[in-house]
C-alpha cells in the first residue's frame, strides 16, 4: 500500500503536501504558545509579520544592521506596534531552534528590565540556547552562564576589581604616551587621525597588559594577528546569534581558524602562570601582578581562565575603546565642552609637558568630566542591545492589556530583550529642563539632577551589573585628561567622502562601535590646521 502512495506522489504533490504540514505546524505551534500566555497572563503588543516564523522581521533587522540604521528600524517597529503603553512589544512570530515554540519580547520599561535583572533575577538568565551558540567564544565565563556556575565565576572575578587592584592609575600611563604621539602632526600642524582604529589598539593593549602582563603591542603594530582573529570572531558570533537556527547552516571554518589565533595567543601566558608554585604566585601578587597571576592562584583549571580572561577582555576592550571614540568625536563638535573640561583640569593638575597625570581620587572628584562620561554613555551605551531567557514561566509587570498596564505572560524559554540606547533616550525620561535627549549635552548631569533608578543602565543592573566599571571609568577618565593636558584643541572633520559634519553612524555587534571613521585634529596651545 505504502509503495503504491509513494508511486502516484509526484514531486508537485510532495512539495504540496510539505507545505501543508509546515503551514499545520506553524499555526498548532501559535495556538499552543499563545495559549500558555494566558494562562500566565496578558499578551504582549504584537508588531505585525508577514511570513510564517517572522523570517521577514528578522532579514528587516539584518538589513537595518547592515545598513547601520537598526536603532531607526527598532524605532519604527515600536511605532507599527498594535501598542498599549508602546514600551513593550514582541513581533508576530515563532523562534524556532527545535520545533519548539518560543517567543521573543522587547521592551524600555523600566519596571520590566527592572524585574528581568533583579527583581525576577531567578525567571532570568543566560540560557541554555545561549550558552550553547557562544560556548565557542565565551566558554562557561561569567558572561554565558547562570546558577552556580556564573555565581562561582563572578566570585572567582570579584577580587581581580577591587579597590586596592584599580587605583594605581599609572598602569595606563605607558600606552597613553604612545597614544598621544600617533596623535600628533608635525612641524607644528595638526594631522587628520582617524580615533577609533586608534582607541581600539589603545584598550587592546591596556587589557591584554592588566589581563596577561604582556601587550598585543597592536598601537606600534596595527597589523596584530590576534587582533585582527578577535575582531572577525566577535563580528561572526553576533551574526550567528541573530540569525537564530538559520545561522546553523554558514560556513564556519574560518571561524574555528580565528578562534584557533586566539588559542594560540592566549595559551602560553596561561601555561606559565600554572607552572608557578602558590608561593611564586603569592609573591607576585603582592606586587599587584597581572589578573592572569591572580586567576591561577584561586584555579588550576586551564580552560577556566582561558574563559574568564576572553570574557573580561571583550567587555573591556570594546566597551571602553567604543566610549572613548564616542567621546572624543563629540568633544571635537563641541568646542566649549572642551574650554570647560580643559579649565577644570587645569584648576585641578595643570597643563602641558609638565602637568602631572590624575590620581584615582582626581578622577572621583572632577564633576564635569564625569558628566561628560555619564552622558556619552547615556547617548552610546556600549551595549545598546541585551537579552536575557525566560528560564521558568513567568510574567513581566507590564505592558498587556487594553491601557498597558497587566502583567505580560513570558512562558520558558521566550527571548527577553532590552535596549539601553532606546531608554537613554526616551524624551519622557531625559527631556526635561529643555534638553533634547537626541542631542549629547553633559550639562544635563550638572546641577544635583540624577536619573531615576533604572533609568540609566550604561553597565547594566542587579546582581550581573558590571564588575569591571569602575575599572572602565578610570581608563577612559584617565585618558581624557591626558589627551587634554596635551591638546588645546580638538577639531572635528566630515566623515570621508562628505561634506559636513553629521551624527557618527552606530554599528551594532556584540557592543556597539561607530560605523564610519571618526576623524579628528588634535592641536597643541599655538597650533592651527588647515584642510
Amino acid at each position: 500500500m505504502l509503495e503504491a502512495f509513494l508511486a502516484r506522489l509526484t514531486p508537485g504533490k510532495a512539495a504540496a503536501a510539505l507545505f501543508l504540514i509546515l503551514f499545520a505546524l506553524y499555526w498548532w505551534q501559535r495556538f499552543t504558545l499563545l495559549k500558555r500566555i494566558r494562562q500566565l497572563g496578558e499578551r504582549a503588543p504584537v508588531v505585525p509579520t508577514y511570513l510564517p516564523y517572522g523570517i521577514d522581521f528578522v532579514f528587516k533587522s539584518m538589513r537595518a544592521r547592515k545598513s547601520l540604521r537598526f536603532v531607526e528600524h527598532a524605532r519604527r517597529t515600536l511605532a507599527s506596534a498594535q501598542q498599549a503603553n508602546g514600551l513593550t512589544w514582541t513581533p508576530r512570530t515563532v523562534e524556532i531552534t527545535s520545533l519548539v515554540p518560543k517567543r521573543v519580547i522587547i521592551t524600555i520599561d523600566p519596571e520590566n528590565i527592572k524585574a528581568v535583572l533583579t527583581g525576577q533575577f531567578q525567571d532570568f538568565g543566560k540560557g541554555e540556547s545561549f550558552h550553547r551558540e557562544w560556548k565557542g567564544l565565551l566558554g562557561d565565563s561569567i558572561f554565558a552562564t547562570d546558577g552556580e556556575k556564573w555565581s562561582s565565576a563572578r566570585q572567582l572575578l570579584r577580587p581581580m576589581f577591587v579597590r586596592d587592584r584599580i587605583v594605581d592609575t599609572q598602569m595606563f600611563e605607558p600606552n597613553v604616551q604612545k597614544l598621544l604621539r600617533l596623535f600628533s602632526g608635525s612641524s607644528k600642524k595638526g594631522k587628520v587621525v582617524e580615533v577609533s582604529d586608534l582607541f581600539f589598539r589603545f584598550t587592546l593593549d591596556t587589557s591584554t597588559e592588566y589581563l596577561l602582563g604582556k601587550g598585543t603591542d597592536s598601537l606600534d603594530n596595527p597589523k596584530t594577528r590576534f587582533a585582527q582573529a578577535f575582531e572577525y570572531v566577535q563580528i561572526k558570533q553576533s551574526e550567528y546569534f541573530r540569525l537564530g537556527f538559520l545561522g546553523r547552516f554558514l560556513p564556519r571554518r574560518k571561524f574555528r581558524q580565528e578562534l584557533e589565533v586566539m588559542e594560540d595567543f592566549i595559551q602560553p601566558y596561561i601555561q606559565t602562570a600554572l607552572t608557578m608554585s602558590p608561593e611564586e604566585l603569592d609573591k607576585r601578587l603582592a606586587k599587584q601582578d597581572t589578573f592572569l597571576h591572580a586567576l591561577a592562584r584561586y584555579t588550576r583549571d586551564p580552560q577556566v581562565i582561558r574563559d574568564q580572561i576572553v570574557a573580561v577582555l571583550l567587555a573591556g576592550r570594546d566597551t571602553t575603546a567604543a566610549t572613548l571614540s564616542f567621546c572624543t568625536f563629540e568633544l571635537a563638535r563641541n568646542p566649549d565642552v572642551v574650554a570647560r573640561l580643559r579649565a577644570e583640569i587645569t584648576a585641578r593638575l595643570g597643563v602641558g609637558a609638565d602637568a602631572p597625570p590624575p590620581t584615582y581620587e582626581d578622577l572621583k572628584e572632577m564633576r564635569f568630566l564625569n558628566a561628560v562620561l555619564n552622558e556619552t554613555l547615556r547617548m552610546y551605551p556600549a551595549v545598546p542591545f541585551n537579552v536575557r531567557y525566560c528560564l521558568r514561566p513567568t510574567t513581566l509587570p507590564r505592558g498587556g492589556g487594553p491601557d498597558g498596564t497587566s502583567p505580560i505572560g513570558v512562558p520558558a524559554d521566550t527571548r527577553v530583550s532590552y535596549s539601553t540606547m532606546l531608554l537613554h533616550r526616551r524624551p519622557d525620561l531625559y527631556g526635561g529642563s529643555g534638553y533634547d535627549p537626541e542631542k549629547w549635552i553633559p550639562d544635563r548631569w550638572i546641577g544635583g539632577w540624577q536619573p531615576k533608578p533604572w533609568h540609566y543602565l550604561p553597565f547594566n543592573g542587579g546582581p550581573r551589573i558590571c564588575i569591571g566599571q569602575q575599572f572602565a571609568l578610570l581608563e577612559m577618565g584617565y585618558t581624557l585628561v591626558r589627551i587634554l593636558q596635551t591638546y588645546e584643541r580638538i577639531v572635528a572633520m566630515p566623515i570621508t567622502g562628505e561634506k559636513t559634519i553629521r551624527d557618527p553612524p552606530l554599528r551594532l555587534e556584540i557592543t556597539l562601535s561607530p560605523g564610519a571613521e571618526l576623524n579628528c585634529v588634535f592641536l597643541r596651545e599655538g597650533e592651527n590646521f588647515t584642510p
